[in-house]
């Protein structure tokens, strides 16, 4: 039996709990390498092990996150009766009851394929929104097959660059986030390694760069990033900055600009290759075998390798190219924050201004479609309780109070951390506990308590009535405190059990904003 840390289990009860009381479909929000296909593989097993007649379907676009997936349930549960269905690994399975299938195998052939009762989305952030696209045609298929069917949604990223977060308006596929954790939250606990950065002085000039469809236009941008002086600046400071690192993954432009790039760290010595999508398949698994060997030490590519590729060896992340898509900014950055041993913190080299665009990788801006369709409206993600809120909002419903703006100023050479600032986190001895209802004008109420430490006290507020993940996060809190009382439904009914609850020793305060947020407890 392989052993789920607690936020994956956390993150596997969420489902359970979501569909006692809902009838949509969910999404799971857990950070790149953060473990989502041992949550797939557990939840699975759980499953079958309770109804062994299901059919399940896991969908994704890309053959390593299949095969990935595919071996992570196998090493969980040898005898699961489980298929690959996917070209690009020379498998077509359409009998077994779990079936790990690429869209693009899968989209003609949805006749072929039984009854299906569950559908499990991986990356259900490139699922788009029109209806005519060959996910959601596919899946639309499988509805009219069974119109029962649940879905499911995994991503780091709950949002897309064309239409905003993925559970929000009236033609989104999913419904709600049932489990999110941030970024931060992982590095905190041990799970993934920091992101840190050294300012970047070679920069590529972005002033006759397009956008079209709220992106860069390639072109344009590839033939700004290839002016020679430009490349060669930033080989000298990859290599230069990377001398006491291992594994560079350098992010381009395009595959012009990728062979440049990696033609000028040849110049200067370094072993490295390039991957883009024309790569043959075995040339490709062969070039990153041998960069995980340490054979070569920088990989170069372009829109390859952000979803599906897991090498814990990087310890330098490149960001050769500018981008307006949080979400493709947090996947790139993501790759390079795998555990590792003797790895301590990944280096991220920004040389497109990303991080000065979209912020700290852990607090990205989001933009989402305003309602009325005709411009795009900012969100900020909340760091108390993980949801998406208009920029122009000062306060969350969770209660938590954003800080003021911070007025910047355009500098050529991006200084900005990955991480929002975060002071170390301090244990206070808890001398006691009070529980008392909390309630705004217009929002339902939730449950406030009072740390008491010494002379100061510190706050905290479980949204037990609140909707989508406020409530999920309410629900593990209250369990952890008493496993063996019910969940209550609202806060009177909380409040009339509090006195059962495990007692807090400690807890462990981290210094954000007006309100410190309380990120442990020992009990």
């Amino acid at each position: 039996m392989i052993a789920l840390y607690n936020y994956q289990r956390d993150a596997v009860d969420s489902i359970y709990r979501y569909f006692a009381d809902n009838a949509g479909n969910p999404l799971i929000v857990i950070p790149t390498a953060g473990g989502k296909s041992l949550v797939v593989a557990e939840f699975l097993r759980e499953i079958f092990e309770q109804w062994p007649d299901q059919r399940v379907l896991i969908l994704t676009h890309v053959r390593e996150l299949i095969s990935q997936n595919h071996a992570e349930l196998v090493r969980l549960w040898p005898e699961a009766p489980v298929g690959i269905n996917s070209a690009g690994l020379k498998q077509r399975d359409y009998g077994s009851r779990i079936i790990f299938g690429g869209i693009q195998s899968l989209y003609r052939n949805a006749h072929r394929l039984p009854r299906i009762d569950l559908v499990i989305i991986d990356e259900a952030h490139l699922v788009p929104r029109t209806a005519t696209t060959m996910y959601r045609a596919f899946l639309g298929h499988l509805l009219w097959l069974n119109n029962f069917i649940k879905i499911i949604g995994l991503t780091a990223t709950p949002f897309r660059l064309d239409s905003g977060m993925l559970h929000e308006g009236g033609d989104a596929l999913f419904s709600d986030i049932c489990f999110e954790i941030n970024v931060r939250d992982l590095i905190d606990q041990g799970r993934l390694v920091p992101p840190v950065s050294i300012a970047a002085h070679a920069q590529i000039d972005m002033s006759g760069v397009g956008t079209r469809g709220g992106e860069f236009i390639s072109g344009q941008l590839e033939a700004a990033a290839l002016a020679p002086e430009v490349v060669a600046r930033i080989a000298d400071e990859i290599v230069k900055h990377g001398a006491d690192r291992h594994a560079w993954l350098v992010f381009c432009c395009g595959v012009t600009h990728g062979q440049a790039v990696n033609e000028a760290l040849h110049e200067r010595g370094v072993p490295s290759a390039t991957i883009f999508g024309e790569t043959p398949s075995d040339q490709r698994d062969a070039t990153i075998a041998a960069f995980k060997a340490g054979e070569l030490r920088a990989l170069c590519n372009c829109n390859v390798l952000t979803t599906g590729f897991n090498a814990t060896n990087v310890d330098l992340i490149a960001l050769v190219r500018p981008t307006k898509s949080p979400g493709l900014y947090i996947q790139m950055v993501g790759r390079g924050l795998r555990l590792y041993p003797s790895k301590a913190d990944c280096l991220i080299l920004d040389f497109g201004g990303n991080i000065e665009r979209h912020g700290p990788v852990d607090m990205p801006r989001v933009k989402a479609k305003s309602s009325d369709g005709t411009g795009e409206m900012p969100f900020k993600i909340c760091p108390e309780c993980g949801c998406a809120q208009p920029t122009a909002l000062r306060e969350c419903e969770c209660g938590y109070e954003f800080p003021p703006p911070e007025h910047r100023v355009s500098i050529a050479a991006s200084t900005v951390e990955p991480l929002a600032a975060a002071p170390v986190p301090e244990w206070l001895e808890v001398d006691r506990v009070a529980y008392r209802r909390h309630q705004k004008p217009g929002k339902p109420p939730s449950l406030r308590i009072d740390y008491h430490t010494g002379l100061t006290m510190q706050s905290e507020w479980i949204c037990l009535e609140h909707p989508g993940y406020p409530r999920s996060k309410a629900v593990a809190w209250w369990r952890r405190r008493g496993p063996e009382l019910p969940v209550p439904d609202t806060v009177d009914e909380g409040l009339r059990f509090v006195s059962a609850l495990r007692e807090p020793t400690h807890i462990l305060v981290r210094q954000s904003g007006r309100y410190p947020d309380i990120i442990g407890t020992r009990l």
